[in-house]
């Protein structure tokens, strides 16, 4: 009974807008109160959950993306890419994915991503001819890489839930996210051939090196951040920091274009994000002791057993919940409410646990751009001041990419794994 009154008013608070993380406190409270809990034991299992060092590089991450967005580094990023490759039929399209992986390899952050490239590539994509609908979409998808393309903020709270190595983890996001990247690369130069979309004027090989050499800053920092992470030099929760100090630098010292108004931008950014996190962290943890105290994540997997599922099965059924849930809940709730559910069941069933990190997390990436909820949509939506509804046609023909990649890498585990030692 309990059960039920938790999650239809779950789903009451989520219909009326209530934020995510007030919802899921209040639901699972009442909740427990209903089980006859203590109050007090509530409260301190909030403030335990997020007193986690592992956390600590989510702020971290969220300041660094921050920092390069407003400090030149992204857009130096840009600028040395384009000089390269910009000139080539659809190569502004290119540009676009290309540059996404980059700063999706040092913030950890899909809005971030999406926000920091789109504010710049969406208004010279337009200028160029492109379809400005289409240029919306290509921004919300290509931003989803930062949620997959380590370091992945979902991706330390997986490892923090699930008990596994967060190092090994951003391994296994590397080649899916370079998988990801390249079919969305390929479908962008299909559709700049169909549609004629052609590019800048290719600039002179004697004038590309400026830029480059501008840009090596920020080519080095994901270079050096998740080096010094694979060699075991520094925990990610260090790195994160080292991030923040690096991005810091090169922003004031040799960009000299973070100002103090743009910082007091980032650091309110940076703490409402971060605040956002772990509330949302905190309240679900609140679920998580409801869930266990009603031995919901045990029924669950004896129901699975008893149903018949193999991992297949059950990859594709999780799949389409991941799917269904990605439309309202953001990736932090996603993870935080399934993976103690799913834990058991995964490894009752033989599916490695790394592995359904990175179906879990290209699944959360699908959640990114579907409404209601996708939060790139917003994004993209605001920096061009554009309808969420216009962002949502330009981001149809996408889903498809998403779901091809997904199969692949559900059938394919050693896409995940091959880079793990």
């Amino acid at each position: 009974m309990a059960a039920i009154v938790v999650i239809l008013l779950l789903f009451v608070l989520a219909f009326l807008r209530v934020p995510v993380a007030i919802s899921l406190a209040v639901s699972s409270i009442v909740g427990l109160l209903m089980v006859d809990f203590s109050v007090s034991t509530v409260i301190q299992k909030m403030f335990t959950g997020v007193n986690s060092t592992t956390l600590m590089a989510i702020p971290g991450f969220v300041f660094a993306g921050l920092i390069m967005a407003q400090g030149g580094i992204s857009k130096y990023l840009i600028e040395c890419i384009q000089s390269w490759i910009g000139h080539t039929r659809g190569g502004l399209s290119v540009v676009t994915v290309v540059t996404c992986m980059v700063f999706a390899a040092i913030s950890g952050s899909s809005p971030a991503t999406a926000a920091a490239i789109g504010s710049i590539m969406i208004p010279m994509m337009v200028r160029a001819g492109y379809e400005k609908r289409y240029t919306m979409g290509l921004v919300a998808a290509a931003g989803t890489l930062g949620i997959l393309i380590p370091p992945s903020i979902p991706l330390i709270l997986y490892g923090s839930v699930s008990e596994q190595s967060t190092g090994k983890l951003f391994s296994a996001g590397i080649l899916p996210g370079i998988l990801l990247g390249v079919a969305l690369i390929i479908y962008a130069v299909i559709v700049a051939y169909r549609k004629g979309y052609g590019g800048l004027e290719k600039v002179p090989l004697s004038k590309r090196w400026m830029p480059t050499l501008k840009a090596t800053w920020g080519l080095i920092m994901p270079i050096l951040i998740l080096g010094a992470i694979y060699t075991g030099i520094i925990t990610p929760t260090e790195a994160s920091f080292l991030a923040c100090l690096y991005a810091l630098i090169v922003s004031i010292f040799i960009y000299r274009e973070l100002t103090w108004s743009k910082m007091k931008g980032i650091l309110m950014e940076s703490v409402n994000t971060t605040s956002m996190i772990f509330l949302i962290i905190a309240s679900a943890l609140v679920l998580g002791m409801f869930l266990t105290t009603e031995q919901i994540p045990q029924e669950f997997a004896a129901w699975v057993s008893n149903s018949g599922f193999n991992k297949w099965t059950f990859l594709i059924v999780v799949s389409l919940l991941f799917f269904v849930l990605g439309m309202f809940l953001e990736p932090t709730a996603i993870i935080l409410i399934t993976l103690p559910i799913f834990l058991p069941i995964i490894v009752a069933l033989d599916i490695d646990v790394i592995h359904f990190a990175i179906i879990m997390v290209v699944n959360m990436e699908l959640g990114m751009i579907t409404p209601p909820v996708g939060l790139n949509l917003f994004v993209v939506s605001g920096i061009t001041g554009e309808k969420v509804e216009k962002v949502i046609k330009g981001v149809v023909p996408f889903y498809a990419i998403f779901v091809v990649v997904l199969i692949i890498i559900i059938l394919f585990p050693q896409i995940s794994l091959a880079l793990i030692k």
